[in-house]
């Protein structure tokens, strides 16, 4: 006996098949009383009753044994199918995957064309987007070129201005460097002039209070002179 598998299909196909049922039979199943045992019990209960089993409790084993396996092999049994139900089931799904090929020509030729004819649209439409953002992409760049260069022309007078006016300030300060050296070397020369005008002032009030000094002094020995003569 072969197990046997369940046949999953995709869901959107499954929305759009007829729901069929398979054929399916009962199993003819050997019955419980029927099968054979697969080990000699005889043997087993002999060689339980060596090992120190009473024949009671050796049989006993052995009953309890053959439940088991008999359990077991159910359980088997539950998910397994003859070769002939198998052949049976497999010619049912080959003639559902029949219908479902035909389905899917239909499919291919409807829906399969409408996706074609709704990719194509969205093709066309993504390509028009596409063109529009580069439509606008080049009309920002260019607006973008536009306010650099006049931001480039405005920057560039303002630095012309700034420069001739920088020339204009250093002109001014060179005339009024020149003024006012000319001033300082007026006033120089004329305080050079008042110097030596006092200088020679000074030295010829020296000259004399040096004359004054001198007279007095001879005055002064006339007198002394006189003084003792008179006296003498």
């Amino acid at each position: 006996m072969l197990s046997l598998k369940r046949v999953l299909l995709p869901p959107g196909l499954a929305a759009t098949l007829p729901r069929t049922s398979y054929d399916v039979r009962r199993v003819e199943i050997t019955p419980l009383e029927q099968r054979k045992v697969t080990f000699d019990t005889h043997a087993l209960v002999r060689d339980l009753e060596t090992h120190g089993f009473a024949k009671e409790q050796a049989e006993t084993i052995v009953s309890a044994l053959i439940t088991l396996s008999n359990v077991s092999l159910e359980a088997v049994y539950k998910d397994m199918v003859t070769q002939a139900q198998q052949e049976i089931t497999l010619q049912q799904i080959m003639a559902h995957l029949d219908s479902i090929r035909k389905d899917m020509v239909i499919l291919e030729k409807s829906e399969f064309a409408n996706l074609r004819a709704e990719n194509e649209k969205m093709k066309i439409e993504l390509d028009q987007v596409k063109q529009q953002l580069m439509n606008e992409t080049s009309k920002i760049q260019a607006d973008s070129k536009l306010d650099i260069n006049l931001e480039r022309s405005r920057v560039t007078d303002m630095f012309t201005d700034q420069e001739r006016k920088l020339m204009e300030a250093t002109t001014e300060f060179h005339k009024k460097d020149s003024s006012t050296n000319s001033v300082i070397s007026e006033i120089s020369n004329k305080i050079d002039t008042e110097i030596a005008s006092l200088k020679t002032l000074m030295e010829s009030n020296k000259l004399d209070t040096i004359r004054y000094l001198a007279a007095s002094v001879f005055t002064c020995l006339a007198i002394a002179l006189g003084f003792y003569r008179f006296w003498k």
